[in-house]
Parts: structure tokens; C-alpha cells; sequence
């Protein structure tokens, strides 16, 4: 059995990170090129922006606020999506605007920063390769020392991340080997994890021993759902550019022969990918709840639960649990 829990579920991200200030505040300041590091902060709760059931589990975020107003946005994002830049703009920015609530002046809002650690790489171009830290900010294109502050991102890819011994940077580079090498294959933990306080203090809280049997099933079915909810995303996709294009050709060909090659080209391309959009959509969409019942219950069996377990955890019958373990 395991003895440690990985870092990036969100039990334990937020067990570290968002009920130990002191840690959270070492985290930031590691992570974040602050003019003044941060002295202390207070959590914040609420959700910026409603996220869709197949996202929620994916994303993990801690959101607080230090002494003089800075705000700062600590996510943990498990695999990477088209819209999640976007997604994260949206939220730096309202966090930004609603302190209008409280700001008298327009010179008195504070920054916001957003930290994204991202367990997926999303920059593929050659140049950037071995590049895992991307520092956003509001610049002059001509003069790039000139800014709008206000909003700054930092977007972390984890699969990147190879530790150089820097001494300048040796927290950042022990938080993110926290971040990246510590999971449920764990052995034996690094010694210099063990000499440094915060690192050897985050450790213990994701000793398996630390976690009771119902937080330990709610730490497994986080993990589940998450695969299982990248599974979904990937099969709906599949599912949907095959549907379409096998759709688009037969009524572009049909709409073709009636009206002409070059009608028929033109809508028949439209109504093939609208049409072929909404039923791959609707077929992934099924699928997908399918596969991630049944996802659940073999991964469940897998980690030794009991078949009536496996079935109140996927939602399965027990006939069906039983059926899927004979496969």
C-alpha cells in the first residue's frame, strides 16, 4: 500500500496549500518575481467562475490576499484544454474589478497575480522545448520595461520541470519537485526535502496515515474522475471529428448531385460539420458517462474495493460491477 498521496489531487493540494498559510506564502513567494514578498495573507473562498462538471476536478485553487491588498490566484490545473488561458484571464480579471466594491479610487486597486501549475505541456514549438516557466504580463511591444500593472500570469508545466541545484532558486526548484515527484509510487522521500522545514512540514500532510478511510475514498475518487473525466474529453472529440467528417462528405456528395458541385460543396461542407458537431457531441457525451461508470468501478476493484463499494462509487449495478470484473 502507498504510503504517500499525490500533491496535485485537490484533498491534498488544498490540505498543503490552502490550510497552512506559511506554506502557501513560501509557495508564492518561491514561485512569483515580487518586488516585496508577501508577509502574510488571508484566504478567500468562492468561485470566480462556475466551472462545468467534466472540468470541475480537473482544477484545484487556493485564492488569497496578503497585508497590503495583493491578491493572488493558486491553481493546480491536471491537464491542459483549448480555453484554459481564457479561463484564467476571466478570473485574474474579475478578481481585479470587484475590489472596485471596496477601492475609493481607481489608484487604489491592488494586483492580481494567477499561479497555474499545469501537469500537461502545452507549449510543443521546438524553441520552446526545454522553456517550463511563462511569466505573462501588460507590456509596450516597443518597450516591454513599460507596463500596465494590474494583472500578471504565471503558467508552470510540470512535465518540464528538471531541477538544475540552483542555490538562488533552491525552494522554488523543492516545491516543484514536491509538486512532481512525490506520488503514490513513493518509496522514500529526498533527504534535502527532509532538511528544508516547509517541504519536510508538506510531507507529512500527505502521509496516507494522515487521511481517514472516507477522506482516503474521497482522495480516490477525485483521481478517478479526473482520469476518467480526460478520457471523456477525449473520446467526445474523437467520436465528434469522425462522426463530422464522415457526415459532412455523404450530405455535401447528396446536396451536391442535386444542386450543383458548387452548392453542393458549400453546404454540404456547413451541414455536414454542424450536423456531424451535434451527434459526435451526443454520442461522446453518452459514451463518455458510460466509460467513466464503468472506469470508476474497474479502477475502484483495482484498489481493492469491495464490489458493493465499486458499485455505490460508479453508480453501477452490483450485476454490472461483477460483469466488469469477468472481462
Amino acid at each position: 500500500m502507498a504510503h504517500f498521496l499525490d500533491p496535485k489531487n485537490d484533498l491534498t493540494f488544498k490540505r498543503v496549500f490552502g490550510e497552512h498559510k506559511h506554506l502557501c506564502i513560501s509557495l508564492i513567494n518561491s514561485m512569483l518575481p515580487l518586488d516585496e514578498p508577501v508577509v502574510s495573507i488571508e484566504y478567500q473562498t468562492g468561485e470566480l467562475i462556475p466551472e462545468l462538471d467534466v472540468l470541475r476536478n480537473s482544477i484545484v485553487d487556493v485564492r488569497c490576499r496578503d497585508a497590503v491588498g495583493r491578491q493572488f490566484i493558486v491553481e493546480m490545473q491536471l491537464y491542459w484544454y483549448d480555453g484554459f488561458k481564457k479561463r484564467v484571464l476571466f478570473n485574474a480579471s474579475k478578481a481585479y474589478v470587484m475590489q472596485l466594491d471596496a477601492a475609493e479610487k481607481f489608484k487604489s486597486l491592488q494586483p492580481v497575480y494567477s499561479l497555474n501549475f499545469v501537469n500537461e505541456t502545452f507549449e510543443k514549438s521546438p524553441e520552446m522545448e526545454h522553456e517550463y516557466f511563462h511569466h505573462y504580463k501588460i507590456v509596450n511591444l516597443r518597450d516591454t520595461e513599460k507596463q500596465i500593472e494590474g494583472l500578471e500570469f504565471i503558467f508552470l508545466e510540470l512535465p518540464k520541470f528538471r531541477p538544475l541545484n540552483r542555490a538562488e532558486k533552491k525552494l522554488h526548484e523543492l516545491w516543484l519537485r514536491f509538486l512532481t515527484e512525490v506520488d503514490e509510487n513513493t518509496k522514500e522521500i529526498p533527504r534535502e526535502f527532509l532538511e528544508n522545514e516547509h517541504i519536510s512540514e508538506a510531507i507529512g500532510y500527505v502521509e496516507r496515515g494522515a487521511y481517514t478511510k472516507e477522506q482516503l475514498i474521497a482522495y480516490d475518487k477525485l483521481k478517478i474522475d479526473w482520469l476518467t473525466a480526460r478520457s471523456m474529453l477525449d473520446d467526445a472529440e474523437a467520436l465528434g471529428l469522425e462522426k463530422g467528417e464522415a457526415l459532412g462528405l455523404e450530405k455535401g456528395e447528396a446536396i451536391g448531385l442535386e444542386k450543383g458541385e458548387a452548392i453542393g460543396l458549400e453546404k454540404g461542407e456547413a451541414l455536414g460539420l454542424e450536423k456531424g458537431e451535434a451527434i459526435g457531441l451526443e454520442k461522446g457525451e453518452a459514451i463518455g458517462e458510460q466509460r467513466k461508470a464503468n472506469n470508476v468501478a474497474q479502477k475502484a476493484i483495482a484498489m481493492g474495493m469491495s464490489i458493493d463499494d465499486a458499485s455505490t462509487l460508479s453508480g453501477l449495478t452490483v450485476e454490472q460491477v461483477k460483469n466488469l470484473k469477468l472481462v
